[in-house]
């Protein structure tokens, strides 16, 4: 398995680096990109479950609802105002019912859908327009059960997916969106209908003029064109990290303190290793840059000590926080990577296939006269986003990066 990864890897790099000899400038997108935008919605999440969803002889008279919601969504413009889109729509925190049959039972709903739709615009000015959207989605379900009894059953099916809005054009870059989604119930899986009305913003990368792109290649600001990296966690330290941008740490009271932007898991490393190649595939002028990555990580992990190898494609999103003489300090978030573990149901949890999904986000430096070196603390999470009803999750705790650009 060592001789798998290590070619892997090293094959991964040598393609890359074989064809750079007469590549564009990263500051003008490539005509797939100048096509592409991503969308980052927050708002109210709506879903009327009730005991009508439980079984006979189960109910409860209150229940625990958080209705901020998220949706991200990658869009690709077929024509200037047709584009399809592919994203996902989740609950900052779970559907509960409280006290079942009034014995103390909590039990909560995981629900969460992915889309694939067709969005429409029709422009009422230069800058206002309404849209709408039309699609499918992948419906995943996780219930619950009450000693080993199922009390509301698992569902994974497809559905329509429809919805309408407003987009007002602030630039050529942003555009501001009053969105509402809906997805109707099925009587057949015991679903009620899933609505959502969010506001947000779409990001669109254009191409540049020839000017403007000689000006932002020669004007200075650090952007690696490529960056190797070794990471080395450990659990000693614990998961506060994870927890807090998972919404999921506990303070004083506060039983979900954070910020609800990534995911914890249910299995736990106890120590994780990870190489890391990174390759620039667009930048902005200063701010921004987008690579796309190979990385191989190994972790054991806490309850089992089971050993796992996990393989993964992905892209990075990296934001320039502060750019002084000594140092750039960034941001970076990766969502999506496709990977491949070659263990499944780790540690005899409920975390899915073998296929799955790999997210990061962290902190970090590049610092030298050259920014040369490069230091970073990331997390790290396993899951395939509830494609599937089981979907328990693996995290990875706080990694120490050191790399190299080049």
């Amino acid at each position: 398995m060592k001789k798998i990864a290590l070619i892997f890897f090293t094959c991964f790099i040598c393609l890359n680096l074989s064809s750079q000899e007469k590549t564009p400038s990263k500051a003008q997108p490539s005509d797939f990109l100048s096509k592409a935008y991503y969308s980052i919605n927050f708002g109210g999440i709506f879903y009327p479950f009730s005991n009508d969803n439980l079984i006979d002889g189960y109910k409860t008279d209150t229940y625990s609802r958080n209705y901020f919601s998220g949706r991200l969504l990658l869009g690709y413009k077929i024509k200037p105002n047709l584009a399809v889109q592919f994203g996902t729509i989740r609950p900052a925190s779970w559907f509960k019912y409280d006290n079942v049959n009034n014995i103390g039972y909590e039990r909560s709903v995981w629900i969460n859908a992915w889309s694939l739709s067709l969005k429409q615009n029709l422009n009422l000015n230069k800058k206002l327009s309404v849209y709408g959207e039309v699609g499918i989605a992948n419906v995943t379900r996780s219930g619950f059960s009450i000693n080993d009894k199922v009390i509301y059953e698992d569902a994974h099916f497809g559905s329509l997916l429809y919805g309408f809005g407003f987009n007002y054009k602030l630039n050529h870059k942003f555009r501001l969106n009053l969105n509402g989604t809906f997805i109707p119930k099925s009587k057949k899986e015991n679903q009620p209908s899933i609505s959502q009305v969010s506001f947000g913003f779409e990001y669109h990368i254009n191409k540049l003029p020839k000017e403007k792109v000689e000006t932002f290649t020669n004007n200075g600001y650090f952007f690696p064109n490529n960056l190797i990296q070794v990471s080395y966690g450990t659990s000693k330290i614990g998961f506060g990290m994870n927890r807090f941008f998972g919404m999921s740490l506990k303070v004083g009271n506060f039983e979900s303190f954070g910020i609800p932007v990534f995911w914890v898991g249910e299995s736990k490393a106890a120590n994780a290793f990870s190489i890391t190649y990174q390759k620039l595939a667009f930048r902005t002028e200063k701010i921004f840059s987008l690579d796309w990555g190979v990385s191989i990580t190994a972790f054991n992990t806490e309850a089992t000590n089971e050993k796992v190898l996990a393989f993964s494609v992905f892209p990075s999103m990296r934001f320039y926080l502060m750019r002084r003489k000594g140092f750039d300090f960034y941001t970076n978030y990766s969502l999506i990577g496709p990977t491949y573990l070659t263990v499944n149901n780790i540690d005899k949890l409920n975390t899915g296939p073998k296929i799955t999904f790999q997210d990061t986000m962290g902190f970090g430096v590049f610092f030298g006269k050259k920014r040369n070196y490069n230091a970073e603390l990331r997390i790290m999470h396993y899951s395939n986003g509830n494609n599937f009803t089981d979907n328990s999750g693996v995290a990875i705790p706080i990694q120490f990066t050191f790399g190299k650009t080049f």
